[in-house]
């Protein structure tokens, strides 16, 4: 990675090393690097499974859109042909990445009142921005990830590849096939066209640092198309606890939400098409990663501890019932 650091420096017009680079995360697209030198740092994402350069123009545009209306993020940069994602090294087996300014900062208190608050104001100014004339809003449909999942078939024929693959995980895999992935399935139905709007669609604790000045919101990868009430459901099941949620925590999301000029309410089991239609397909993704043959060693590594991890977590529908149902009196 030390002679790609070097071309990126390059690339960026980052100025003369020596630079040090070192891992620091990795994501479910990719891999976060720490482009350090000259007294300065950067962070620099390598997309592990290729770069759609159109998704980055939409991110690029809805960040800057946010910003305008006070929402901090990572400075996105560009490189010296104006370009926000390069591939340094040409060719098929060339990494895509990204140059982030460099972040520090704490994970935040999902506790913290003013977190929560900042949480559904943002959300609030992420769809005004992503909202049309006037702001970052492409048209189109949501991606089939937020509103289709595999059926019941699909899921017959990865199980039976993943067992013959020996997968430790599998028969965890064949239980989670057999009840909470019809159970949510049931639920997964698509959007209507009236409250689209082009968001963040990954607005988790995990992706926000606390820093000097506030709240910092990262990871913009997957900006586009999306109901906003759905993301408003699964943003205020992650900073409410999930299926542990805090009740109250919950409602402060969304009162902050509609104070902020957010538009959506959350009603039923509906709103959280989103949340179950991503659950179920993030599954599906690794557990097909997982015994991909084309795939590195660490990819299918990776994509094995996410299955695992996954099926520990998912939501539960008895939960997000009682979520549903504390959230109905905020309007």
């Amino acid at each position: 990675m030390e002679t790609m650091a070097a071309r990126i420096a390059d690339l960026y017009d980052l100025g003369e090393g020596p630079w040090t680079v070192r891992p620091v995360a990795r994501g479910a697209l990719g891999q976060i690097w720490k482009l350090s030198g000259r007294g300065c740092s950067w962070a620099v994402k390598e997309m592990l499974f290729g770069c759609d350069e159109g998704q980055v123009l939409v991110e690029s545009g809805l960040r800057t859109a946010a910003e305008r209306r006070g929402v901090a993020s990572p400075r996105l940069l560009s490189n010296r042909h104006g370009a926000f994602v390069s591939q340094p090294a040409p060719g098929p087996e060339g990494s895509w990445v990204k140059v982030y300014e460099w972040i520090d900062g704490a994970r935040p208190d999902t506790s913290d009142p003013e977190i929560l608050s900042w949480c559904g104001r943002t959300l609030a100014v992420l769809h005004t921005a992503g909202t049309g004339t006037g702001g970052a809003g492409t048209g189109g449909a949501p991606d089939p990830w937020y509103e289709e999942c595999p059926g019941e078939a699909d899921w017959a024929r990865l199980l039976a590849e993943v067992r013959r693959h020996g997968m430790p995980w599998s028969d965890a895999l064949g239980r989670f096939v057999e009840t909470s992935a019809k159970e949510l399935a049931r639920h997964v139905t698509p959007s209507g066209a009236g409250d689209v709007v082009t968001s963040h669609l990954d607005l988790q604790p995990q992706n926000v640092l606390v820093g000097a000045t506030g709240p910092v919101l990262l990871d913009w990868d997957n900006a586009g198309p999306v109901s906003a009430g759905r993301e408003l459901a699964q943003a205020v099941y992650a900073w409410s606890g999930g299926n542990d949620f805090d009740a109250e925590r919950a409602r402060r999301v969304v009162r902050s939400y509609r104070d902020a000029g957010g538009g959506p309410v959350v009603r039923g089991l509906e709103s959280f098409s989103t949340l179950f239609a991503t659950a179920l397909n993030y599954v599906r993704v690794q557990a097909e990663c997982a015994i991909d043959p084309t795939a590195t060693r660490e990819q299918r590594e990776f994509a094995s501890g996410q299955v695992v991890a996954c099926l520990g977590r998912l939501p539960e529908l008895s939960a997000v019932s009682r979520l549903a149902r504390a959230l109905e009196t905020v309007r």
